[in-house]
Parts: C-alpha cells; structure tokens; sequence
C-alpha cells in the first residue's frame, strides 16, 4: 500500500514538470511567432554617396555633390599631412571696416591637419609656436603642453571601395558659423552688434578641388542690429573663401633672421637647445627661389628660377593703369639679377575664360594685384606664409581706386615750387603713371618678404637732393620701402631733378642677403658666417642700414616721410618751398575750377604737410641713433643726438612751429573754405608739437643720456629753453595775439600734467616742472602789470592761476 502510494505521489510530480515544461515551450514558441526576429544594420557603402547623378571634382581631395550635400573623400594618405586654411573676404558690403577691408582682404591664416579618430575625422589646428626634434624625449613634453585644438569633428560616412580613403559630410561645417574660419571677427561682431548667422539666408556657393588646394566659397547672411551700410536692413551678407592647401612634404630651408637686415620673419621657442633655455628662433619669410641650373648658378651665370614669382592683374583694372602696374612688378626682376636669377619676377593678366575656366583670383595658388573700388586712399602688400620655414606661399597686392588723389595732392605741394608740372590738379598722365609703378613697387617689396625700412631716407646727403645727375641716378632714398615719396628739398631753378621716389642700393643688397643660394650649406646655421660676413662688409655705410618703425620712436634717421640726413636743413629747404605753393594754392586749384573743395582739401593736407616738416625737426630733441651690431662688431650701438643738433633744433622749433606761422592763416584761402576754428587749428597742430616733445619716455631718456654723457643736452635745459621761447614775452611789453594765448596756456597745461604722470614720480621730471612752473609764475605775474592790453592781462592772470592749481595739489 505504502509503494502503491509513493508511486502514485512520484507520477503526478512527473506529470506536473512535464506538463510545465510543455506549456513553458509552448509559450516561447508563440513568442516566436508574435515578435519578429531583428534585423542587423546595414552598413553605408560608397554607392550610397557616390551615384550616377553625383557631380564629382578630382583634385587634392575628391569633392562629390549630391542632393545639397558636400562629401568629401579624404585619402588616408592625407590624414596628418599639414594644409594651410587661409580665410578670406571674397565679396563684402560697403563700408565693412571702416573702409580699410576690402574684397580679397585675409582674415585668418592657420596650419590644420586632418586626423583619424575612432569613427571621427578631426580638424584640427596645428601651431608651430613651440617646437623639438621629435628624436628627443623633450618632444613628448611639448606635445602634452601644446595640445591642438579641435576646430570641428566629422562621423566617417563610409570608405571607398578599395579602402584608401575615408569620406565625410562637410555641409554643415562649412555652412554654420564656425569661428575658427568665420569672416566675421570678433571686433566685427562687437562694432556691428552681431546677433546670429541666419541659415535660412546662408549656404555654400561653391567648393572646387584643384591639384593641392581646395578653394570653398560661403555666401553667409548675418543678423546684425549695427551693420555697416544699408543700415534699415539690420542685415550684413558676405561671401567668404576658405582655401586649403597642402605644405610641402620638405619645408624649404629657412633662412635665419638677422635684425640688421629687414625682414619680416615667423618664428618659434626650440626645446632642443642643448643650453640652459629654450631658443627663440626665426627665420626670414621669402619666396622658394631655386635655380634651374645649379651648376651655371654656381660659376656665377644669370639662370631662371625653377618656379619663378608671378603676379596677375585684377581684370578690373582700368586699362590706363595696367602698363604702370605691371612695370611696377617688373621692376624688381632687375633687382633679382643681383641674387643671381633672371626673370625670376613677372606680372600677366590673368588668362581668359577660354583660355582657363578655372582661373580664380581666391584660388591660392596664384598671386594677384587687386584694385578696389574704395574710396580709402591706400595700398597694402599682404603675404601668406608656412610657419614652419617661413616661404611664402602666396601674396595679394591691394590697390585702392582713391589712392593716386592722395599722391596727386602730395605732388603738388611737396613738388610745386621746383617742379613746374606738379602745379596742377590734372597731374600729366606718365606721372600720375610713375607715382603709381613705385607705390605697386612698394608694395611688391612687402610681398618679398621687405618691411619700412626708415633708415634708407636718412642716408643721402641734402644737398645731393638738389643734384640732378645724383637723383636720377640713386633716387631721393636708399629704398623702395621707406616712405620718402617726394624730393621737397630741391628748389626752384635746380636742373634735372628726380622728384618722385624709386628702387635703391638698398633694395639690391636684401633682396640678395635674403635670396641668393649659398652653395654647400645644407642648414640654417650652416649659411650663418656668409650671411654675417655679406653685412659687416657694409657695416658703417648708411646705405645700407636698416631701421625700425617704430611708432613714436626714438631713432632720429628711421622716420616716415622725411628725406635726406639733416632734417633741420631739410625741413627749412622743404618750409621754402611750402610757403610759395601756399602763396599760389588758389591760382592751381580753385582759380582753374571755379569751385572751393579741392583748396579746402589741399589746404587740409598743406598744413599736414608743414607738421611733418616740423616733426621731424622735433625728433631731434632727446633722439637717439641705433646701429644694430653683433659684439664682433667696434662700437656703440646707441649714440644721442649732439647737444649743438638739439639746441639748433629748439631753436628752429621756435622760429617755424610755435611763433604764429602767418603765412599758414592767408585769409585769401581762409575765408574761402571755413567761417571759424582758424585759432583751433593752429593749437592743435603746436599741441601735438609740444606732446612729442614734453613726454615722459622722452625727459627721462634724457635724464639717462645725461648720466652716461656730461656734455648731452639735459632734460632741465630743453624745458628751460622751451619755456624761454614760447613765454619770450613776459620780459618785454607786448600784446599777445591769441594764437600766442592759446599756445602758452598748452605749454602750462602740457607740463603740469607731467606732475600727475605716476611713472614720473620720484624722478627729477617733478623737480623739474615745479622750477619751471615756480619760476614763470614770477615772470608771468610781473609781464601782467605791464603796459599790455586787457586780454593779455587776463592771459597772464590766467596762466598764474592754473600754475597755482598744479603746484597747490603737488605740495
């Protein structure tokens, strides 16, 4: 009974597992059947991208066009190849930047390398500010410590069918506003109250692939609630050019920058310097210039460049224009023959639609002169560079159409009184041609790598300026790239003079220091004792000295504008030559156009002109030279202006600045042109005058100067010799006309404010003000009881009450 039991038990568990297990298998099998199996995704293939209707561009990368989408095919052979991203204003708005941006103008310029990320493509920018052997262990610390910014991140799409390349959608990239290549800066966006890029108003023009660039073109429309002109639109649209190209697997050999030799140059901080400090290096920035025949180049023979420098004219050019221009290139190609190459520089119109459809003036492999229609009166000769080494890649020439009124109306008030055919406001066509070859000129000397050389106008001795045998053969500066633009020296009744600048010794001297190859140097250092050997060969010659600009510099020789190496004789001969034009001005200008704009104009720059006469004359005052040299050179290397120069020079000041210049206030032209301000006028020129001369970085290099040298012209006797001059009638009884008034209240003004200067605090400069000041309250007070008229009195109680103020709150 108990086993019958027992069996029955076991039975019925059996029973209920397998009856479990069948309804449980039951149920999966239903589930089965309800929910469907998954299905694996499917990959991108290329033929997703790449069909028959896709427009495909071969070149540096394969650029394909489908349905509004931009793919780019990136050979992974690229992949970490350094390119250049150059951003440029193709099209712009009228006004843009004050009128000193124009189409063509550069906004951004970068190294970036495409990189592999997991299932990324990386851009990103790569910088050259600090660098070292990779062979060394040091370079994995600048790496970690220079970490390369992302400018944007790509989902890889797919390969290509056989695997060597990589493509990625770069629509949205080029059609957002991406900062890293927006043409709108941030001073743009702040000045114009940027709000947004409106995408619905934005898109991409157009994308070309050539062999080693790729050249993207933007139309961009911005939301901006200050735009620069069509300001009811609260709208600015731009087109904008992306140009991408790849660097040179081998970095030309860069040259090393020498300070005594102008150059602009790129550099870096080395970390491979075996020294106790890592090594500022830089190198020169010049063209690849290579001969063709090394070996002809070697026995001293004129060979070709294997790629010689061109330049293309804008096709907007006016026709009248093209041939100065172009000679304006040209004439460099002489200047190259010094370093070795013949036809190494050239300009051409660009080829015609027929000839080359492709042909883009923002496609960076070819150079330009662009003429713009602004009414800017300027020109600029910008570069493009590889930071590794410092070639030029590419250059822009920019011509501003307004820029030949400015030279026209120089011409004639720089030139009139010794030049017969300057007086005129219709300039003879060769020679409004010639200003324009030698600003192109200039501008080409830029490209090549040549900054202000301001030196080069101090070189020459006046008088040779009134010669003509010597002008017509050194011109009126050593240089193309100073700016000495005319010979205001010469004057009337000197023979065969040269008026208007052109290329010099100078010119001919870089241009060979900078590119001619020095056989069997394989490195930068290798060229070092040539290159040093080639400049103290000139050493002492002050043809070929280079001088900074420098703004409110120190340097009397490296000046803008002026000429020759006497500027008190220069500027008397060039204030000559003014006052006769100003007693003509009317009979050239408004007595020809029976209108007043153009005297107003020319009377405007006259008194320009007259202030730089004087600024030069006043950078005698407390100037020092500097003579860039190595220790194997003998010498100082800065020398102060003699005592007997500044002094003559104060004393000029006195006579042909700051006494009441008559001949500037002919009421023949004044009362023409403007019903009030003459007074205003005047001051504002003498306050600028005063400024550079009562300044503290000038008092206290003075005060330097006269610890190193007894016999300088001390700080205390150019402001005694000052307040002498322009205070000169506090010893006498005479009236004051209010030019005088106005120019003495500057002078009390200027120099106490002096004693709220906080870097002029504890030196002898406060000592100095209050003598001064203390001293003319003496005088001032007793010239006020004199005989003198009531408004002179008044003056003079004036001037006693305002030293007061500044001695009463600097006890």
């Amino acid at each position: 009974m108990k086993k019958l039991l027992l069996f029955s038990l076991l039975l019925s568990v059996t029973f209920s597992t397998t009856l479990e297990a069948q309804r449980r298998k039951s149920k999966a099998k239903q589930t089965e059947k309800t929910t469907p199996k998954s299905k694996k995704s499917k990959a991108p293939k290329y033929s997703d991208f790449v069909t028959k209707n896709t427009k495909t561009d071969e070149g540096l990368f394969k650029v394909h066009y489908l349905k509004d989408k931009y793919i780019y095919e990136i050979p992974k052979s690229y992949l970490g190849k350094e390119m250049l991203l150059v951003t440029r204003l193709k099209d712009i708005p009228s006004g843009l930047g004050g009128g000193y941006v124009n189409a063509g103008s550069k906004i951004n310029t970068q190294v970036v390398v495409w990189e592999h990320f997991k299932n990324k493509i990386l851009l990103k920018v790569k910088s050259y500010n600090a660098v070292a052997n990779d062979s060394l262990p040091i370079f994995k610390s600048v790496k970690s410590n220079n970490l390369e910014p992302i400018i944007y991140s790509f989902d890889v799409k797919t390969q290509n069918t056989d695997s060597t390349a990589v493509l990625v959608d770069v629509t949205k990239f080029f059609s957002s506003d991406v900062k890293a290549i927006s043409g709108l800066p941030s001073y743009f966006r702040r000045n114009y109250k940027v709000r947004r890029l409106d995408a619905s108003r934005s898109f991409i023009n157009t994308i070309k692939s050539y062999p080693k660039n790729i050249e993207v073109v933007q139309d961009f429309t911005f939301d901006a609630d200050a735009p620069p002109s069509n300001q009811s639109t609260n709208t600015i649209t731009m087109r904008i050019n992306q140009s991408m190209i790849l660097l040179p697997e081998q970095p030309m050999m860069p040259r090393i920058y020498d300070k005594r030799v102008g150059y602009f140059s790129v550099g870096n901080v080395d970390y491979s310097s075996e020294a106790l400090k890592a090594d500022d290096k830089r190198y020169i920035r010049r063209w690849r210039l290579e001969p063709k025949n090394m070996e002809a180049y070697k026995r001293g023979e004129l060979v070709e460049p294997k790629k010689p420098i061109v330049y293309y004219l804008d096709p907007a050019t006016p026709k009248k224009l093209r041939k100065f221009i172009k000679q304006g290139v040209d004439d460099w190609a002489k200047v190259f023959e010094t370093a070795g190459f013949k036809n190494a520089i050239m300009a051409k119109m660009p080829p015609t639609k027929e000839e080359d459809p492709e042909f883009s003036m923002e496609d960076i492999r070819y150079s330009s002169i662009r003429y713009v229609a602004s009414t800017t009166r300027n020109a600029m000769g910008p570069s493009v560079s590889d930071p590794r080494s410092g070639e030029i890649i590419e250059s822009d020439i920019i011509w501003y159409h307004n820029h030949l009124r400015s030279y026209r109306n120089r011409y004639l008030l720089e030139t009139g009184a010794a030049n017969p055919s300057a007086r005129t406001l219709d300039t003879p066509a060769e020679e409004i041609g010639e200003m324009m070859r030698m600003v192109i000129s200039h501008e080409i000397g830029h490209a090549l790598g040549l900054p202000h050389n301001m030196a080069a106008s101090y070189a020459y001795p006046v008088d040779s300026l009134r010669s003509g045998s010597f002008t017509q053969k050194y011109g009126i500066a050593a240089t193309i790239m100073d700016y000495a633009r005319y010979n205001y020296v010469a004057q009337p009744g000197d023979k065969n003079i040269r008026f208007v600048r052109q290329l010099g010794p100078y010119d001919h001297y870089a241009i060979n220091w900078g590119y001619r190859v020095i056989p069997n140097s394989n490195t930068p250092e290798g060229e070092v004792k040539t290159l040093n050997k080639w400049i103290e060969d000139k050493a002492g010659n002050p043809i070929y000295k280079f001088g900074f600009q420098r703004r409110g510099g120190f340097d009397p020789e490296s000046q803008t504008e002026d000429i020759g190496n006497d500027h008190v004789k220069a500027s008397s001969y060039g204030l000559k030559n003014l006052k006769i034009v100003a007693k003509n001005l009317p009979n050239w200008t408004s007595n020809q156009t029976n209108n007043y704009e153009d005297l107003s104009e020319l009377y405007g720059e006259m008194m320009s002109v007259w202030s730089r006469y004087v600024g030069h004359v006043v950078s005698n005052v407390g100037g020092v030279f500097e003579y860039n040299k190595k220790p194997s050179q003998t010498g100082a290397v800065y020398i102060p202006m003699s005592k007997n120069k500044q002094k003559e020079s104060i004393a000029w000041l006195h006579k042909n600045a700051f006494e009441t210049q008559n001949w500037l206030l002919d009421k023949n032209i004044l009362n023409k042109i403007d019903e009030a301000g003459y007074a205003d006028f005047m001051l504002r020129y003498q306050n600028r005058f005063l400024s550079q001369l009562i300044n503290t970085n000038k008092i206290k290099r003075m005060i330097d100067t006269e610890t190193l040298n007894e016999k300088s012209y001390t700080a205390f006797e150019m402001m005694r010799d000052l307040r002498r001059g322009i205070f000169s009638e506090v010893n006498i009884t005479k009236n004051l006309d209010v030019n005088r008034r106005n120019l003495q209240k500057a002078f009390i003004d200027r120099i106490g404010s002096l004693l709220e200067d906080k870097s002029a605090k504890n030196s002898d400069i406060i000592s100095i003000v209050k003598g001064e000041l203390s001293t003319l309250r003496y005088l001032v007070n007793n010239a006020s009881k004199r005989g003198v008229d009531t408004i002179t009195k008044y003056h003079y109680k004036d001037i006693v009450s305002r030293i007061d103020n500044f001695l009463e709150n600097k006890k």
